[in-house]
């Protein structure tokens, strides 16, 4: 810990932790421990991370050729679970950052920086103001927005929008940021950006979700660089403040045999299946189903977890300093329900009208040539992604499960697919994996273990991970509809 530096009489009662930079009061015992654990996951044991790493040479050759650090970080590891994706992620990912493109390779990992500072997420931070600084960035704009180019404080906006709520972007956004003049992107540049910010929102929700923990630094002398992870600390930890503790009770999550729960789910889903093929609901009854499931999911959180977060508890014990807001402009600006009660209605969202297949993928590889392609790959490869088993059982088809899961963040998103029954997302998400869901993909640094503990408590953690990756992939495809229809509109 190292005194704070704000004036000589205030500096004397509090401490500022080298970790988080929070400023705690001095009269509070601080003892600082290690993390408690040593993976890559705060979340999933170490062996089970370690046992898909040691067995797979083809990880080890993905992170020679596509890894920007040239290091197999936690991140890859966990990633590692689902090898076939993993190549997918990397490849996609090393082109937005190495290969060419319209942007200088600085630029790229500031707006990563920007996208990731959004959510609080320092673990994605901290990668890339070392990625920023080793491809020739300039070291006076790590010191916050003031200190950079005014082209690229105009992202400030769309990566606000897109970031919390990407529904309210319109063409008029794209217009501003490309009319001429010295400040211009130019529509090649300004796709690259786009693409460079829904895909670290989207990975923020990845690294929380799967509970990523701090690289190890072999240069820092107990072997870890301390960073906070999950907006909690050690020194959160050291001072009772445990989040574990103080989040959800038991009660929130109904404490079913968790045995019993598989085999319900089981059962829902070849009803499902039957229910299905005995007949379809009509057009109408789809629609009413979407509205129901959107109004739905405006309950969901709100009651389980916005309350049962431990802020108020401790509020006075610690001030945030600006060490991530730097990189933002209005922090206070976050997700609000696309189906909030008492506004006027938003437009649903119509797949069928602006779809990444037919529209998406052909403007982003006019303008930014072949990352449509290696996007789409990535998305296919993450909704077919399966090994036909459900924990125990094998020889289960789970595309029903995946197409819900996937489904369930656009709908939160205000995107309705019109040949899909949204009723099959109340039969096969239960509450707890709903309360999880919306946590990830729209508050992810409120995400806790006890969320991840609390649903589908049979199924393997490989299985949970996989869940992650949908979440990420449903979410970022969403982010870029909403951007490229926009920028469709303004060609038009």
């Amino acid at each position: 810990m190292n005194r704070g530096s704000s004036s000589p009489s205030a500096a004397a009662n509090y401490l500022l932790c080298t970790n988080c930079r929070k400023v705690l009061r001095k009269d509070k015992r601080i003892r600082v421990s290690q993390p408690l654990t040593r993976g890559p996951s705060a979340f999933i044991p170490e062996k089970e991370v370690a046992q898909a790493n040691t067995v797979d040479e083809r990880t080890n050759f993905l992170v020679e050729e596509y890894s920007t650090s040239g290091r197999l970080d936690n991140i890859t590891q966990v990633m590692s679970l689902h090898t076939q994706y993993l190549e997918s992620f990397l490849r996609s990912q090393f082109y937005m950052l190495r290969m060419d493109g319209p942007l200088p390779l600085p630029h790229r990992h500031y707006i990563a920086i920007m996208a990731a500072a959004r959510h609080q997420c320092s673990y994605l931070i901290n990668m890339h103001v070392d990625e920023f600084l080793k491809t020739g960035g300039i070291a006076e704009w790590l010191n916050g927005l003031e200190y950079v180019p005014q082209r690229l404080k105009n992202l400030n906006e769309i990566n606000k929008l897109l970031a919390h709520r990407p529904w309210l972007i319109t063409k008029e956004h794209i217009q501003k940021l490309v009319k001429t003049g010295e400040n211009n992107w130019s529509l090649p540049e300004l796709v690259h950006a786009v693409v460079l910010l829904a895909h670290y929102h989207a990975l923020a929700s990845f690294v929380f979700g799967s509970g990523i923990n701090p690289e190890r630094d072999p240069e820092i002398s107990n072997g870890f660089r301390l960073i906070s992870v999950n907006n909690f600390c050690v020194c959160d930890l050291a001072n009772d403040n445990n989040i574990e503790n103080a989040s959800l009770t038991g009660g929130n999550f109904g404490i079913v045999d968790s045995l019993s729960e598989l085999e319900a789910l089981m059962e829902r889903m070849k009803r499902l299946q039957e229910e299905r093929e005995d007949e379809e609901a009509s057009q109408e009854e789809m629609t009413t189903r979407f509205e129901k499931e959107k109004k739905e999911s405006l309950f969901v959180v709100s009651g389980d977890t916005l309350h049962s977060f431990p802020h108020s508890d401790f509020e006075d014990d610690m001030i945030i300093t600006s060490d991530v807001s730097r990189y933002i402009e209005d922090p206070g600006f976050g997700y609000e329900d696309f189906a909030r009660r008492g506004e006027e209605h938003l437009p649903t969202f119509r797949a069928q009208d602006y779809t990444w297949e037919n529209h998406g993928f052909s403007l982003v590889n006019r303008l930014y040539s072949d990352i449509g392609h290696l996007l789409d790959e990535k998305f296919r490869m993450v909704y077919n992604l399966t090994y036909n088993t459900m924990a125990t059982h094998e020889d289960v088809d789970t595309t029903m499960l995946r197409r819900a899961l996937f489904n369930y963040v656009h709908c939160m998103f205000g995107i309705r697919y019109d040949d899909y029954d949204y009723g099959e997302v109340n039969q096969l998400l239960e509450r707890s994996l709903k309360v999880y869901i919306k946590t990830v993909t729209c508050y992810p640094e409120r995400t806790t273990k006890r969320m991840y503990d609390s649903y589908w408590r049979q199924f393997k953690h490989s299985e949970k991970v996989h869940v992650n990756l949908l979440l990420m992939e449903a979410r970022m495809q969403a982010e870029l509809l909403y951007a490229l229809r926009a920028i469709t509109r303004h060609l038009t």
